[in-house]
């Protein structure tokens, strides 16, 4: 690839304006990190308004071989939006128009800097509702959500982001304006294009325009936390109610790790003998909602059920939540560097998980703590440590390896939500096959075949699987 000249700057601020294209050190530093605070820096940021301007921008970029990657707020959890050649960085914050909100055929149409917390705010106003619920809602961009296919506690039983795109407008990395699916459910002409780059992390193209859809708003919720003996009876409540044809909205659960962590907070009181928890919640009509929670006590009662509170109001629901929300935070006094995983196996082998977590915690020596949504086995695994202690770099790395490994042995997948970036890179090899990857590659290579569209990211250069690395999130 080519390295960015005065005359690419140029063309760029014909393109956009020059107060929409920075090259100051501070503009490049800010577009230079992600959550995983791993830092790469850009040679130029780029903030168009439209899907022309995009495409005149990929365009330039094609034909002379520059790096460009799209990115949202920055966000991400694996690296995805790192600028690890260098190149041009397209900021798409300033596209962040709803466009449509269509009650009649409950569709919303956005440009992809829209916030995730905005939109929903949005279609609730109008009596309607976008479930995927991302823990970084309030900051989020949808763009970032369709490049990831982010998720949330409400898979159990809204899904994930995937089910909720209809269509997309996209450049593609020759600079062509390309748009899938369309506005209606049912579409099956040509390949499923939408659902191809729903999850390809920005390496297939920059997606300009998402059509969405929506669901009538729940009439009312309600919430309750449930305490436990063991793990192994709040994996079985989960089954359950399932099997007892409830499917709540959210099925969180804590192992004894994460509680351990929350215990004792102001406002946080626990039994002493509890070594997991679920917080459930359910929506719907607001007559069936109480029988629903009084169904579900009965089905956990047997299971090593220690306490179950059910939240009369919001207030009372909210100080439920705070137990689950004072984990993250929690992990502070832990360690400052935080290898944060986020992987999924079948809801009914999460204890078995959980005790290999455990196993490797113990032996390795090394504080993990789990939570996550239980309704679909996606574990959020926290490795925390000091990585200024001699040899600790290399105790991470085999943990971090064990845990993938025990994951694909249990039928999972080493990542639910955040996808593969580059802190998974080294892991890929482990769940997929050599002809799966190729044709993925083969994918990539077709539609970029000179690998400028987010270049570096998702397939590693080389893959080793004995001692793989990661990234941590300092803390």
């Amino acid at each position: 690839m080519n390295q960015l000249t005065e005359a690419h700057l140029e063309a760029l601020r014909e393109i956009v304006g020059a107060e929409h294209v920075a090259t100051s050190r501070t503009d490049l530093l800010s577009h230079s990190f992600d959550a995983t605070q791993r830092q790469f820096m850009p040679n130029v940021v780029v903030h168009p308004h439209t899907t022309e301007e995009v495409a005149a921008i990929v365009q330039l970029a094609a034909c002379h071989c520059l790096p460009i990657l799209p990115r949202g707020a920055g966000s991400g959890f694996t690296g995805g939006a790192l600028p690890v050649r260098g190149g041009i960085v397209l900021v798409l914050t300033r596209m962040n128009r709803i466009l449509e909100i269509d009650s009649d055929n409950l569709i919303a149409v956005v440009e992809p800097g829209v916030v995730t917390a905005r939109l929903q705010e949005a279609v609730e106003r109008v009596g309607l509702f976008y479930p995927p619920d991302p823990a970084s809602k309030e900051f989020s961009t949808l763009g970032g959500n369709v490049a990831e296919c982010a998720g949330g506690p409400r898979c159990v039983k809204y899904g994930v982001t995937r089910d909720y795109v209809l269509g997309l407008t996209v450049v593609t990395p020759d600079g062509a304006i390309i748009h899938t699916g369309g506005r209606t459910i049912k579409n099956v002409v040509g390949y499923d294009l939408t659902r191809l780059f729903v999850g390809s992390e920005g390496t297939l193209g920059i997606v300009t325009k998402i059509i969405l859809r929506l669901l009538p708003k729940p009439a009312s919720k309600r919430t309750m936390l449930a305490t436990f003996a063991d793990i192994d009876g709040a994996a079985e409540a989960v089954s359950t109610i399932i099997r007892g044809k409830i499917i709540p909205t959210t099925l969180e659960f804590m192992d004894a790790s994460a509680i351990k962590c929350v215990r004792g907070l102001p406002g946080i009181d626990l039994p002493e003998n509890c070594q997991a928890l679920l917080i459930i919640e359910v929506d719907g009509e607001a007559a069936q909602l109480t029988p629903q929670l009084n169904r579900i006590v009965e089905l956990i009662q047997p299971l090593g059920l220690l306490q179950a509170s059910i939240a009369r109001d919001a207030d009372e629901a909210e100080a439920l939540w705070r137990v689950r929300r004072s984990v993250s935070p929690s992990l502070r006094k832990l360690g400052p560097n935080k290898f944060n995983e986020d992987i999924v196996v079948p809801r009914a082998r999460v204890p078995e998980m959980i005790r290999a977590l455990d196993d490797i915690s113990s032996r390795l020596d090394l504080p993990i703590i789990n939570f996550g949504h239980a309704g679909d086995g996606n574990i959020h695994v926290n490795v925390m440590v000091d990585l200024r202690e001699p040899g600790m770099e290399a105790r991470v790395q085999e943990a971090l390896a064990d845990i993938f490994r025990t994951t694909i042995a249990l039928g999972g997948s080493v990542s639910g939500e955040h996808g593969i970036g580059l802190a998974k890179q080294p892991y890929i090899a482990f769940e997929l096959d050599s002809p799966t990857l190729a044709v993925m590659r083969s994918i990539k290579a077709a539609l970029d075949p000179q690998g400028i569209m987010n270049p570096g990211k998702i397939f590693p250069e080389k893959v080793d699987t004995t001692h793989p690395a990661t990234e941590s999130v300092s803390l």
